[in-house]
């Protein structure tokens, strides 16, 4: 991944690259999330995080057409996080099944 300097500051907000986002939206996106309360905010941050992963599995489903979605999470975590951890996510994973 490529990261770019900041391209400007807009409202207080460091823009990165290009940017399709009128300014005066950019703006009132900000004014929002300033006036937001902190449980809001995290809210958000998770909400944006569950779509990104989201994401990130539909393209390993897409480029592994008849992956499971569990298999798609675990080559996610093995992806981002390690083959040590997506193994041990494994093993938990097959421990619970065993155990029911």
């Amino acid at each position: 991944m490529t990261c770019y300097p900041p391209r400007e500051v807009q409202c207080g907000i460091v823009q990165f690259g290009i940017s399709d986002t009128d300014p005066d939206a950019l703006r009132l996106q900000a004014e929002l999330l300033r006036r937001a309360t902190p449980a809001r905010r995290l809210e958000l941050a998770l909400s944006l995080t569950a779509s990104v992963i989201e994401l990130a599995c539909a393209g390993i489903r897409r480029r592994s057409p008849g992956i499971s979605d569990e298999d798609a999470r675990l080559q996610f975590v093995e992806i981002h996080y390690g083959a040590e951890l997506a193994q041990a996510v494994r093993g938990r994973l097959m421990a619970d099944r065993n155990a029911r």
